[in-house]
């Protein structure tokens, strides 16, 4: 154990504590040297239990350093970074304060080696979040208090597998365990929750797109990323996980296709992008781990870069239904380039950043010789360009001219869709600066000429998909029901029959007790009343009787 250890996810949360105390100027300069400093920790701090602390005979480690941890941190911090630059025009300072508390907390899951620390900071991500969501306006503020409800049943159900856990075992290690145990599927199904996982999907797409132009960006870099990362952590291997992210990714497909919200289109895409990465955990080999760790790391880039373009777009239009967009490559050609290397990045286009991550993935199938798996992921690559890669930059940038003229967004959020873009490609071209930072050795090389020519022609195929299809395509003014109906709509006829009945029982209750109370005053009344036996003269010989029988009933039950 080191004296003085500074955890890197502290630097942020006391970041976000300070900001509303601090001028406009000195917020500002915060959010750039915050990130920074912690960025800075992440790379300098040892490998090990860096920092423990005993609390009711348990060994609590806030800080647990290794490259699993490292990779995730490194891109946190840089997301707060360029978060924190695209939303610096953001004039709610409590939005920019919970960003860095979540994101400080986020870091704190990271790097922690004990479940009960891993709650905390769970915990704090959940209020954080939330409150980014309202900070959305007043439209925001049921989708928030949807999206606690489902976070905060999520850490019950964590907290109720630690406890299990602890009692089974005596132990809060977090380390990799076996679903073999109903504590242990609790910490799983907590995990899953915030992952985006089936049955509680709907709150990635329900939620996000209430947030404000800049909040959705943090929303999109954190929740669903740590919930992979702990997946990692705890239950590699699992075969349930493959199920289940097959499942997120075609939903997300189906979802995206039909929805015409641009920031719902995307939320969606999150899901999917998840499903990836939790297939890739289910595999639990070396390289689908090191595929799971890479594709989170560059997709909290790509999908950042994506809801920077389409903030951007609100920002400057005010409209978030491609059925009002159309047009817009006329004015604002920059966000275009952004939203587009994003969308490419998406789609694993050659060149871009998530091709040389999905690769990894689809190899963790091969190795196995897991056939579905790998058709399963290979749909869906070609499915991510259809549903994001071409449909969103063409019906938010080409299509139809809606007549809007909007200029580009102020030049700190197109700085940080730049910062982002670049990011994207570098990674692509040159994906040894990942690959070293991954937790295994990677030994993959994704720019053989099979794999190259073989996923241009897929996407080709998928761009000639599109754009036959494109009729089909077209948005539509929809409302589509998704599992949220039952909480929801369903919810809330619950809830409306639950009051009826409770009131009526209530009444009837109400009643019965006021006519036993009446009843009571009649007969208390009857015998104290001015006609009553206890309101008249008294012999002498009638109360030493009376006294003698009270006497006697005490005697009786004391002796007894």
């Amino acid at each position: 154990m080191i004296d003085f250890i500074i955890p890197p996810g502290l630097v942020l949360i006391v970041a976000g504590l300070l900001l509303p105390f601090l001028n406009r100027s000195l917020g500002n300069l915060l959010l750039v040297v915050a990130p920074l400093a912690a960025l800075s920790l992440v790379w300098n701090l040892p490998d090990g239990n860096v920092l423990t602390y005993s609390y009711l005979g348990f060994e609590l480690v806030p800080v647990r350093v290794d490259d699993l941890a490292r990779v995730f941190a490194t891109v946190f911090t840089l997301m707060a970074s360029v978060g924190a630059l695209y939303a610096s025009r953001q004039e709610n300072t409590f939005e920019l304060a919970s960003a860095f508390v979540y994101a400080g907390a986020a870091l704190g899951v990271l790097f922690a080696g004990d479940l009960i620390t891993v709650f905390v900071f769970w915990e704090i991500m959940a209020i954080a979040s939330t409150i980014i969501i309202w900070s959305g306006g007043s439209g925001a503020r049921a989708a928030g208090q949807r999206y606690a409800a489902v976070h905060f049943l999520g850490g019950v159900l964590l907290m109720a597998g630690i406890a299990g856990e602890i009692t089974a075992n005596g132990s809060i290690a977090f380390n990799p365990m076996e679903a073999d145990s109903w504590a242990r599927w609790l910490i799983l199904a907590g995990f899953l929750i915030n992952a985006g996982a089936p049955p509680f999907t709907a709150w990635v797409a329900d939620a996000y797109p209430e947030a404000s132009w800049s909040g959705t960006v943090f929303l999109s870099a954190f929740t669903t990323k740590t919930a992979v990362y702990v997946l990692m952590r705890s239950f590699p291997g699992t075969e349930l996980l493959i199920y289940i992210g097959a499942f997120m990714i075609f939903y997300a497909i189906i979802y995206a296709l039909l929805e015409n919200n641009i920031r719902r289109i995307l939320a969606f895409s999150i899901v999917g992008q998840v499903g990836f990465m939790v297939i890739a955990i289910g595999i639990g080999t070396e390289v689908a781990l090191n595929g799971a760790a890479a594709h989170a790391f560059v997709h909290i880039l790509y999908k950042a870069l994506l809801l920077m373009s389409a903030g951007a777009v609100i920002y400057q239009t005010g409209k978030h239904k491609c059925t009002d967009l159309g047009g817009l490559f006329r004015t604002m050609p920059i966000t275009l380039i952004c939203g587009v290397i994003g969308a490419f990045s998406l789609a694993a286009v050659p060149g871009t950043s998530g091709f040389i991550t999905k690769g990894l993935i689809t190899q963790g199938a091969v190795d196995l010789k897991l056939a579905w798996v790998w058709f399963a992921l290979t749909a869906a690559s070609a499915s991510a360009l259809v549903y994001v890669g071409l449909k969103f930059p063409w019906f938010v940038f080409f299509s139809k001219d809606s007549g809007l003229r909007p200029a580009e967004p102020p030049a700190s959020m197109l700085f940080a869709m730049t910062i982002l873009s670049a990011m994207c490609l570098l990674i692509g071209i040159f994906p040894s600066l990942l690959y070293d930072m991954l937790p295994y050795p990677v030994e993959y090389s994704p720019y053989s000429t099979a794999k190259v020519i073989f996923q241009l022609q897929l996407l080709l195929f998928s761009g000639l998909v599109f754009f036959l299809t494109l009729g089909l395509l077209k948005p539509a003014l929809t409302q589509t029901l998704d599992f949220d109906w039952f909480y929801r709509g369903l919810g809330k006829v619950l809830r409306q029959a639950f009051d009826a009945s409770t009131l009526s029982a209530w009444r009837g209750l109400s009643s019965g007790v006021q006519a036993l109370v009446v009843t009571m005053v009649a007969v208390v009344y009857r015998w104290t009343g001015p006609g009553g036996l206890f309101a008249e003269s008294w012999t002498t010989g009638r109360m030493a009787f009376l006294t003698t029988v009270l006497l006697g009933l005490y005697l009786a039950l004391y002796f007894a």
